[in-house]
């Protein structure tokens, strides 16, 4: 369930919140059509002050889903901006010779493009424009000229791929298979009602109307013809939700075959289970087989060989455990066999990619809180690590010569870099943000080692004011993460954004407390079952530590935080003996655990995290786990606190926050509730966001300065 830590589909096309995890999502995902009464262009900005304001935070161009050229001489890529006037974004496709670094801007209309991949022979540049009215897969040559609608799908298609050979070409789209009162009964044609007959009716942020299922389909003379559906009437997706983009889906080599990701099950089962596999499709014989068979975890994202040999794929081992070590697993396809090439390492691998001579293997890996490039030896199963330093990589592509990456830190949105294979050394191609960058001045940003409570170490994020004085004092806040399982790395977020925290004059504490991936499989494992334990221990010996520096008022401290990030401020705020925090802000957390268990969508994340069902009295785990819920400590809190929810945030929702709330208010505490009638888990609207960024430092400012 990752309360915090997956990103949606429109963050990652839009609001980019750009936190990497385990699973990574790669290029192509599902677009969102936006309305086309503007074009929304690249800001022309002279700011009047050299630190971060909201406005300049949304202002930044928003660059992903890099692709490379067949001859391996250019790429294409997307950047959304985003207008306050407009309260919405747009995307565009731009191109870059990689020898001149010259740029290309190949579309500029108002209903955005989306899914851009280079046809297999390099003549021709497909992608995804709702400009007809549905989204369909257009084509245009190499410079942005000739753009021409290929498909007629009756729908919109949400992601589609060549096939090698390109005589075939495979795409998603919504089906409907559930039968709906309106169905049932003709002549109550307005009804809003929704008959449920099991588990799983809603996900994430939506209903659960239709499946999304894998179409395949004839291209011949630049036209999509005789779409067929590989899972006819089968009630489950592909790609997973609520996630999966075109990364879950490839052809094989030889253009045979189709592998999709799916979890082949319903209500109940479903909601229990993480056990995705990869099937095989077999375009000639219409038949199915399941390739990852008896491997009972996540199976996902399968990457093909261009010698037709190998596919490599993700992998966890244990059923119902979402944050289980994503393993990198290598199949031979002529025997079979699997073979994990991340054995030897306490890790997740993620954004991988075949080396030119399909030896080896280019991947991402998390570590002490930074995301690197590292390569695997098929053969010695040897892993070099290949980069080093205080940033997150997301993505990587064989160039020959040169590796082809995104990269973010704390202090930079996400650019396109080039990366020497022999040195590591990196150098940015891209600058889609310079101008911006170039006015603005960033905060410091270390990290230490603090001890914790039960004799070990953990590392701890320091981001100072961008004109921090060592001789004065500030306040700081205490960021809690979200996730769980999510590490505090090098990410730039566009609502948790630390430089921005930073240029209010806070200095922010941001500990990788227990419960997190990249410091090996026994602390990120500490959390579950533990929750309200030593990882609330480890936050309060990271601002203790903090507060022990002179420059940091220990008497204006605050603690922040969304999802298990809000839990955490809520559990803060009923154990803030001596009141060591003066104000609290929690967004989208978990007030009640008892009726989180039951009012979430991912039951097999409950189950693994919290350890069971608050009814199961013999349960000691569960037990345990619910006597430690924020809503049993309310007759103690004494300190004001923020609670911001959004009403489609299935995830947690929104009654989470409204219960904390009321509970404040009826406590004498002061307390404000900021309430977003039409946003998710996260917040994605322009004039929401400034909002949210508004209210949040108009709060702490009240209360520690």
């Amino acid at each position: 369930m990752r309360y915090f830590k997956y990103l949606p589909i429109v963050a990652l096309l839009f609001a980019s919140c750009t936190q990497n995890t385990g699973i990574d999502k790669k290029s192509n995902t599902k677009p969102i059509k936006v309305d086309n009464s503007a074009i929304i262009s690249k800001p022309n900005l002279k700011l009047e002050s050299d630190v971060m304001t909201p406005e300049v935070l949304w202002s930044f161009g928003r660059l992903g889903d890099v692709q490379l050229s067949p001859d391996k001489k250019s790429i294409i890529y997307g950047v959304s901006y985003y207008s306050k006037d407009e309260n919405k974004g747009n995307r565009d496709l731009f191109s870059m010779n990689l020898e001149t670094k010259n740029k290309t801007q190949l579309t500029a209309t108002a209903v955005g493009e989306y899914n851009a991949i280079w046809k297999p022979d390099g003549s021709k540049i497909g992608y995804l424009s709702a400009e007809s009215g549905s989204m369909q897969v257009w084509e245009m040559n190499p410079d942005g000229t000739e753009k021409k609608q290929i498909s007629n799908y009756d729908g919109d298609i949400n992601g589609f791929k060549y096939s090698p050979d390109m005589s075939k070409i495979v795409f998603i789209a919504e089906v409907k298979l559930d039968t709906t009162p309106k169905d049932k009964y003709p002549d109550l044609d307005k009804t809003t009602g929704r008959v449920m007959h099991d588990m799983m009716f809603r996900h994430w942020d939506h209903w659960v109307d239709t499946y999304s299922h894998v179409f395949v389909a004839d291209y011949n003379s630049g036209k999509i013809t005789n779409e067929t559906d590989l899972m006819p009437n089968e009630m489950w997706e592909s790609p997973v939700r609520p996630w999966g983009g075109m990364e879950q889906i490839n052809f094989t080599a030889d253009s045979k075959n189709i592998a999709y990701t799916s979890r082949k099950k319903r209500g109940v089962e479903y909601a229990l289970s993480t056990n995705t596999d990869i099937y095989f499709y077999n375009i000639e014989t219409g038949t199915t087989k399941n390739m990852t068979e008896g491997m009972m975890g996540y199976d996902q994202n399968p990457v093909f060989s261009s010698n037709g040999k190998y596919m490599m794929f993700n992998s966890m081992e244990r059923e119902g455990y979402e944050s289980d070590k994503n393993r990198l697993f290598l199949m031979n396809l002529e025997t079979g066999e699997k073979t994990d090439l991340t054995a030897s390492i306490e890790q997740n691998a993620g954004s991988y990619t075949f080396a030119e001579d399909n030896k080896s293997a280019y991947f991402i890996s998390d570590w002490h809180a930074t995301d690197e490039i590292y390569n695997v030896n098929f053969e010695t199963k040897e892993i070099k690590k290949l980069t080093q330093g205080i940033h997150n990589y997301h993505s990587v592509i064989d160039a020959g010569d040169k590796l082809i990456t995104t990269m973010v830190s704390m202090s930079k949105p996400e650019e396109i870099y080039i990366v020497d294979k022999s040195s590591g050394i990196d150098t940015e191609i891209s600058f889609e943000n310079k101008d911006i960058l170039d006015q603005l001045k960033m905060g410091k940003v270390t990290s230490k080692w603090v001890a914790t409570t039960d004799g070990k170490q953990e590392l701890v994020w320091y981001i100072y004011p961008p004109h921090f004085d060592s001789t004065k004092t500030y306040p700081a806040l205490l960021y809690c993460q979200g996730g769980p399982q999510g590490t505090v790395s090098q990410f730039w977020s566009y609502r948790w954004n630390f430089q921005m925290m930073a240029a209010n004059d806070y200095i922010i504490v941001a500990p990788n407390r227990r419960g997190l991936p990249g410091f090996g499989i026994e602390w990120n494992e500490e959390i579950s079952g533990d929750y309200g334990g030593q990882n609330m221990d480890d936050y309060l010996s990271a601002i203790d530590d903090a507060a022990k520096e002179p420059y940091i008022d220990k008497n204006r401290l605050g603690a922040v935080g969304a999802s298990y990030g809000g839990f955490s401020v809520y559990w803060l705020a009923g154990h803030n003996l001596n009141k060591r925090f003066k104000a609290f802000i929690a967004h989208n957390g978990i007030f009640n655990l008892e009726a989180q268990y039951t009012e979430t969508d991912e039951m097999w994340f409950a189950n693994w995290d919290l350890g069971g069902a608050y009814w199961d009295l013999n349960n000691k785990v569960a037990q345990n786990t619910y006597k430690n819920s924020p809503h049993r400590f309310v007759q103690n809190w004494n300190t004001p606190i923020y609670v911001i929810h959004s009403d489609k945030d299935y995830r947690i929702a929104y009654t989470q926050g409204m219960s904390a709330f009321d509970a404040a208010r009826l406590r004498g505490i002061d307390a404000k509730w900021l309430y977003f009638p039409d946003e998710t888990h996260f917040v994605l609207k322009p004039q929401n966001g400034i909002l949210w960024q508004r209210e949040f430092f108009s709060w702490l400012d009240k209360y520690l300065k």
